[in-house]
């Protein structure tokens, strides 16, 4: 592939001016898939390929890899392309190496959304039959779906998100058979950008989803459902540990400190520590070409002089990179793609105790960025081959009409994005001079144990669900064995995890690595613990957790916490003990309070009577924490009844599940890294013009709400209106109003649709959103 150097790319596209711009480049066929590189040594120029970038057009594979920019030492590949395949969001690779992938064909087939109902999606495998690196054999496993959203293959069959339901379909001879309905309400409410997501299916054994607060797993031939922390938006992710990676569409990243089982039992607890932070807090982006085709790029700030996006606008589809391929300077590096500014980000992490904190790797440039608007990086994923694979809806419109201004509707009609559709690539992105192998999994139950300790997290991760899959209890002894490698804690985890799945782990195999000075190890025992824990061995690992805390063992600390409350169903006399304890030797460590705390709901008030002998001062950072969640318990219970107001207003009810409740919650309280709270909220009970105003066309920039200043990243800074929808009646803005001013501690006067009508109309040619400033001049 061409390259240029940034510099030179910026010449090229802002002369003499972004909008009329041609820009020219070479392809090398070396990238394509008719000569990929791993089967031809020399490079064959094309004739120069011409780039329009006041018209955007939809150019061949090969000619948008030659608008591709991509990181030294590393290049870019095709493995598929229309009419392999069209529309693709999702993907994964099955034991033999298989892509199996999500088109969702319906979505926005328009600047209305025309047609989003009508079921094109489909899952289909694609095969690389002549092993050359490339795709060449499609398979339709399932059509006729609407809008379908992830995948997950186990247990010899595929869950598929198609909402608002969770589908098992058992697979025979790569055909659907039986279908089961996991949960029916796996995607109630909201709309296609925030809904849940992801299935992915992590190193405990659970499949863990973005946009969403369960988890789930198939025991025999049941699927047990349990509630989990929320987490991001679009894509999730885990790393060598099986933390979970995400984010929203305007932060970079987002993730747990914590195994992502522990601490989302106490419902009165509106945020736990360690779970939900920003891993990368920086969200700076660095696109190469001008990219004023984005939702909000009226609005100052938002694009730079040359029309460039400053920040995420649609973060998504994080992966850890576990691959192998890449180098030891690569390893659990965090790749994101930002699809409306055409681009993937690299970020570095850093580990100091179970706090992960990270940075972008390049100032001024990205891993990859191209000139191509039409470069819709919107999943990353690792694979078989230790290659980065990026998922390219490639398209126009990538915003959903529930947010789409009028702005955006007009840049997408200046450059014709909305046409032509049917369009879709899947590229891998490996270092250059390295001939990435695939791996296929062996039938073997010993040889998969030894791909336990595999450099490509792929494969271990794989070998490990097969193993698991197949109940090879065969493989047993050899597991065990594996268990014990401690001075190869990759092995050991996968081997510890995989006797968990088969229902073999022991008392003895746990305690064992809860003495293991290796921290990995010992913190995968803790996660395990639960999973063998029962009414005859309980009082085998109590005084373990009790030596945990007595050394001083910080890492282990919010652990042993959260297992309290394993304990507590057998003995609650010894939970409670076993809590006090951790508080006394961490009165100050938030991490700690929170977790003790997760263990509390509807005890709150009780345990801190009994923690004031042994912690007194209010100034404690758990005492402090605690009362906040009572105070927080004590005003909830004054809440409005849910069910009256449904009843009074089923409209409202509805559109605030669809449109609001993701981001402001519930209970009204506000999501941590979205949105502020609308309970008890002066702008929600206050001004019935400012009220409307703010939900016909949005909001922009800090608020205060209470006396607290709400501004991005602690929310997102920007609160799309929904006014813009034509066909959105005022009757039912005027119900979604009243709705929110009646319910939780909210008891204002509700809104009728004449004066929702009468600001609608004030405002007819309103082409942006407020501020708070521009608010507060209303008369």
């Amino acid at each position: 592939m061409q390259k240029y150097s940034m510099k030179k790319l910026q010449y090229l596209i802002l002369a003499p001016t972004a909008a009329c711009m041609l820009f020219y480049c070479q392809t090398n066929k070396t990238t394509t898939a008719q000569n990929d590189a791993a089967s031809q040594e020399s490079a064959v120029k094309q004739e120069p390929v011409t780039y329009d970038l006041a018209s955007a057009p939809v150019v061949s594979p090969e000619a948008s890899l030659g608008l591709m920019q991509v990181a030294d030492g590393f290049e870019v590949k095709l493995v598929a392309a229309e009419p392999l395949v069209s529309t693709p969001v999702a993907m994964t690779f099955d034991y033999k190496g298989r892509m199996w992938v999500v088109e969702m064909e319906g979505y926005m087939p328009d600047t209305v959304g025309t047609g989003e109902d009508i079921p094109t999606g489909k899952v289909v495998i694609l095969e690389d039959t002549d092993k050359d690196g490339v795709a060449d054999d499609r398979k339709v496993f399932l059509d006729s779906l609407v809008l379908p959203r992830a995948i997950c293959l186990i247990d010899g069959g595929i869950l598929v998100a198609e909402p608002p339901s969770l589908w098992y379909y058992e697979i025979s001879n790569d055909k659907p058979g039986k279908k089961t309905l996991v949960d029916a309400e796996y995607a109630v409410g909201g709309n296609v950008e925030h809904q849940p997501n992801g299935l992915v299916r992590a190193l405990d054994n659970w499949i863990y989803n973005a946009k969403s607060s369960k988890r789930y797993r198939k025991v025999g031939e049941e699927w047990v459902i349990e509630p989990t922390h929320f987490r991001g938006q679009w894509g999730i992710a885990q790393d060598n540990y099986g933390r979970l990676y995400y984010n929203t569409n305007s932060e970079n990243l987002l993730g747990d400190y914590f195994s992502p089982g522990f601490g989302a039992t106490n419902k009165h607890q509106r945020g736990v520590a360690g779970f939900n932070e920003k891993i990368v807090a920086n969200n700076r982006v660095y696109p190469i070409r001008p990219t004023p085709g984005v939702n909000r790029g009226y609005m100052e700030g938002i694009l730079d002089d040359s029309l460039r996006l400053v920040n995420f606008t649609a973060a998504s589809g994080p992966v850890v990179y576990r691959g192998g391929l890449f180098g030891e300077e690569y390893a659990s590096n965090v790749f994101v793609a930002e699809p409306s500014a055409n681009l993937i980000k690299r970020n570095i992490l850093d580990e100091k105790g179970y706090i992960t904190g990270g940075e972008q790797a390049y100032t001024e440039k990205e891993f990859v960025a191209s000139v191509d608007e039409r470069f819709r990086p919107v999943s990353l994923y690792n694979a078989p081959d230790g290659a980065l694979y990026v998922v390219d809806m490639y398209r126009g419109i990538i915003q959903h009409k529930t947010y789409l201004t009028p702005y955006l509707k007009k840049q997408i009609g200046s450059r014709k994005l909305t046409q032509p559709l049917g369009y879709g690539r899947i590229y891998k992105i490996v270092p250059e001079n390295k001939k990435p192998e695939m791996v296929i999994l062996p039938e073997d139950p010993g040889q998969l144990v030894k791909l336990l300790g595999h450099e490509n997290g792929w494969v271990r991760d794989n070998a490990q669900q097969m193993l698991i899959d197949r109940n090879f209890t065969q493989a047993i002894p050899a597991l065990r064995q594996a268990a014990k490698a401690t001075d190869k804690p990759l092995l050991a985890m996968h081997a510890l995890w995989t006797l968990e799945g088969l229902g073999a782990l022991q008392t003895e195999e746990v305690l064992a690595l809860l003495q293991q000075p290796v921290w990995p190890v010992r913190m995968q025992a803790l996660t395990a613990l639960p999973s063998v824990l029962n009414q005859s061995n309980y009082r085998q690992y109590v005084p373990v957790l009790e030596q945990l805390v007595a050394s001083n063992d910080t890492l282990a600390a919010p652990y042993v916490a959260f297992m309290a409350n394993y304990i507590h169903p057998y003995d609650k006399a010894a939970s409670s003990s076993l809590l006090q304890k951790v508080v006394k030797q961490y009165p100050a460590n938030k991490y700690v309070a929170d977790a003790v705390i997760s263990n509390l709901y509807d005890r709150e008030e009780a345990f801190q009577k009994a923690m004031t002998a042994i912690a007194p001062d209010t100034s404690l950072t758990f005492n402090k924490r605690l009362q906040r969640v009572i105070t927080q318990t004590s005003s909830a219970k004054a809440n409005r009844s849910p069910e009256a107001l449904l009843k009074a207003f089923p409209k409202g009810a509805a559109m605030f599940a669809s449109a609001c409740q993701t981001c402001h919650g519930a209970d009204g309280n506000g999501v941590k890294s979205l949105a502020p709270p609308l309970n008890q909220s002066e702008w929600v009970t206050g001004d019935k013009n400012k009220l409307i105003s703010i939900v016909l066309f949005g909001l922009t920039g800090p608020v205060s709400v209470n006396g607290h200043l709400y501004k991005a990243p602690e929310i997102n800074g920007d609160m799309p209106g929904i006014g813009y929808d034509k066909d959105l009646s005022n009757e039912n803005v005027a119900q979604l109003l009243s709705y929110i001013r009646k319910s939780w501690r909210n008891n204002a006067e509700t809104v009728t649709a004449e004066e929702v009508k009468r600001v609608r109309d004030y405002l007819k040619d309103r082409q942006k959103a407020f501020t708070v400033e521009e608010l507060n001049q209303f008369p």
